[in-house]
């Protein structure tokens, strides 16, 4: 008995396809984003369109999240400018306290006593 099978050389087998980068899949979808057609785009880098589509829609929920997001990291921003500003500070106050022991004769810091 013979079996016949039909082979469909475009389709192919889902593991022969390659694999599809996230910084890939970006430069698709920003092109998608830019206005070139879904179908045009699809045809050319030879990906289903429901799955462009899909990626446009994962990228773009994804900013939406980050968007709705409270950036954490504000309260962490703001504390380490202040943290910067205060060393300026300082670093200033010393450098003008160096100054003055300088016209008066002091070293500072001081020299080690002898033990």
């Amino acid at each position: 008995m013979v079996l016949m099978s039909v082979s469909n050389d475009e389709a192919g087998d889902f593991r022969s396809k390659p694999r599809w980068s996230a910084n890939r899949k970006i430069d698709v979808v920003l092109r998608l984003l830019r206005g070139e057609s879904l179908e045009d785009v699809s045809r050319e880098v030879g990906v289903e369109a429901h799955r462009l589509a899909a990626w446009r829609d994962d990228f773009l929920e994804s900013g939406k999240q980050g968007l709705k997001q409270k950036r954490p990291r504000a309260e962490g921003d703001r504390r380490l400018s202040e943290a910067e500003r205060k060393i300026g500070e300082l670093t200033m106050e010393n450098e003008i306290l160096r100054r003055a022991a300088e016209k008066r004769g002091l070293q500072i810091p001081p020299p080690r006593r002898p033990r």
